[in-house]
């Protein structure tokens, strides 16, 4: 069976790379001041940037069932089946939007993907679908197996600036005064359905790094070596935000020393994630790779 896979733009999968996969990304719109945008579209990574550090009123919203539903007609003259990943249900509402037309007009052919991953996790999930799809698994299949694997995956957030996470109502307008001052970096996880703190106590870039290092450590050697008793077996991922790739360039160098690898993927933090945490994040991401045996 032929089965296709499509997801958005929070995956942080360019239109230009998804041309080369073979795959469909939805891309996600923005309304900055009073104007409609989407990712990757109308509206580039330096552009958002551009407008986000002028403190003009940017928002996130979710794609058109409408849309996303005619990409699916469209894919499904030619392939069997469809797999959709869209960015965590916990997040946002275009997951259960995507599930509920999935289950009232598209039954045994569209399969929507709720596994709760954002970002460069949500990334090495269509990964791992079109390497599933490669092998002949059908979408029911990849579906099932996405859903299984869904926890295996975590990341950690380096946050430069309170003043997004205090507009979202994340900390309190007096604690961000105060973290300001004293130049906190917190250090955010995203694990699941959600953007959670993990070390608000943090003042510099440097200790920062230390803290998602170490973390990331924890996590392999702790919950994903319990599996399967391996830790030669998750991918590492840096991201950042922003149009500076040179922090995490060097954080990247910093990875593969202190994990002893070879490769470590290093992309920008889809623009959905970075309209809550601002300009000069940096994250390190891990993905469980697929089980040999399925």
């Amino acid at each position: 069976m032929k089965v296709a896979v499509v997801s958005d733009s929070n995956s942080g999968i360019t239109q230009k790379e998804a041309l080369e996969l073979g795959i469909k990304i939805v891309p996600m719109p923005f309304t900055i001041e009073g104007e409609e945008y989407f990712e990757d579209i109308n509206l580039t990574q330096e552009d958002f940037y551009e407008k986000l550090l002028k403190d003009v009123s940017v928002s996130t919203s979710q794609p058109s069932i409408g849309f996303v539903m005619s990409i699916w007609d469209e894919l499904l003259k030619e392939y069997d089946s469809v797999v959709y990943i869209p960015m965590s249900s916990g997040l946002s509402d275009s997951c259960a939007s995507a599930i509920r037309a999935a289950k009232a007009d598209y039954k045994g052919k569209v399969f929507v993907v709720d596994n709760q991953r954002i970002s460069v996790t949500q990334r090495q999930s269509v990964l791992d679908a079109m390497e599933l799809a490669t092998k002949g698994y059908t979408g029911q299949e990849i579906h099932d197996i996405l859903m299984k694997v869904k926890m295996q995956s975590d990341i950690y957030i380096m946050v430069d600036t309170l003043k997004y996470l205090r507009k979202g109502g994340r900390i309190t307008p007096a604690a961000a005064a105060v973290g300001n001052l004293l130049k906190i970096k917190p250090v955010l996880q995203i694990k699941g359905e959600k953007l959670d703190k993990f070390r608000m106590m943090n003042r510099t870039l440097e200790n920062a790094k230390r803290i998602m290092i170490d973390a990331a450590r924890a996590t392999i050697e702790g919950e994903l070596k319990a599996i399967d008793g391996r830790t030669d077996n998750v991918h590492i991922a840096v991201a950042y935000s922003g149009t500076d790739r040179l922090v995490a360039e060097e954080f990247v160098e910093l990875i593969k020393k202190e994990f002893n690898v070879s490769e470590v993927v290093c992309n920008p933090l889809s623009l959905s994630v970075s309209c809550h945490i601002g300009d000069g994040a940096l994250a390190i991401a891990l993905s469980k790779a697929l089980p040999d045996n399925l």
